[in-house]
Parts: structure tokens; sequence; C-alpha cells
């Protein structure tokens, strides 16, 4: 009986922080690895309609500078700290991926003025809009506050760009449209692997 202990604490961390410990450790190694990462990895136009489809996910993962990654990494653990809870892993997976995708297609095909891209932030506006749509979905009303302010944030960013301050933590120019598409693609992955309430 002892033993069952450790091994049930070692799988409910390895549940609770695998996903976003996972994520954190490619960032920080691809980070380390600059500039050749982000050469190969991040979303750069050309080359994906040349046939490098790889970027359309891979982008996300690299970043701008340590300061666009630490500020990015702080916000997946808060939203993973946050809604965790909510959905499976798998299910977290599907959002992760969707988003993500969605983040690369999307300024694919609509910011053909776009020639590159790097950062999780697309991602992390899915992450947050499925686990919201997900507690709203059982009843809770402060997540419809919530959903509200993003929804007004992310209007205020098609309309006026950035929010005040972001660029400078950034580090460099924030593609407000990333957050669009990786918000809606964390609608649709959410639809698409919708769970019981």
């Amino acid at each position: 009986m002892p033993t069952e202990r450790p091994r049930y604490f070692s799988k409910r961390l390895l549940r609770l922080a695998g996903l976003p410990l996972s994520i954190s450790i490619i960032c920080l190694l691809l980070q380390l690895s600059e500039p050749g990462s982000s050469q190969w990895l991040r979303y750069e136009r050309t080359p994906i309609i040349n046939g490098e489809w790889w970027r359309l996910l891979s982008g996300n993962f690299v970043h701008l500078s340590w300061e666009h990654l630490l500020m990015n990494l702080a916000g997946l653990a808060l939203i993973w700290l946050l809604l965790e809870r909510l959905l499976t892993l798998g299910q977290w997976l599907t959002v992760i991926t969707g988003s993500s995708l969605a983040v690369g297609l999307g300024l694919l095909i609509f910011n053909p003025q776009i020639d590159w891209y790097v950062g999780l932030s697309g991602m992390l506006h899915g992450m947050f809009v499925a686990g919201l749509i997900q507690n709203i979905r059982r009843g809770y009303r402060l997540e419809w506050l919530l959903l509200a302010a993003l929804i007004a944030k992310l209007i205020w960013e098609q309309f006026n760009g950035a929010l005040p301050g972001s660029t400078e933590l950034a580090g460099g120019s924030v593609i407000v449209d990333a957050h669009l598409y990786g918000a809606l693609g964390g609608l649709l992955a959410w639809l698409f692997n919708r769970p019981s309430a």
C-alpha cells in the first residue's frame, strides 16, 4: 500500500503540470537555440507557400525575445492554474492544436501582408476561450464577464491595435489578428471535441 501513494501523486502531478511543462521546455529549448530555431520554425509566409507546412504550427513555439517568452509562459501558467481541470488532456491537446493551426492558417489566408510571426499568444487566447466556455456550460456566471472582457479586448485590438504597453513587453510588434484567430480556433476545437458539462 505505501507505494500506491507516491504513484498516485506522480500521476496527479504529471496530469496537473505535464502539458504546460512540456510546452514550456520546448519553448525554452527553442529560445536557447536562437537565432537558428526561428529560421527554421517561425511562421513565414513564403516558405509555407513553398511547402514548409510545419511552420503553421511551429511558429507558435518560437519567440521574439526572452521577455516575450516569459510573458507567454506566465500566461500559460495562469490559464492552466485556472482552467486545467475543465478538460481532459486529449481535449486540451485538441484545443492547443486547433488554436495553433488557426493562427497559422488565418495569417496565411487573411493577412498576406504579414511575412512572419512568432509566439504562443494566439494559442493562449484559444485555450482561454475553450476553458471559459466549458465553465459557462457548467453554470458558472463569472466566466460570462471574463468572456465579455476577452471579446472586448479582441474588438479593441481590431480597431486600435495592440493594448498599450504590450508592444514594449513583447519586445516587438504584436500581431493582434493572431489573438483573434487563436480564439476562434479554440472555440472551434471546443465545439469539435465538446466535453460533457
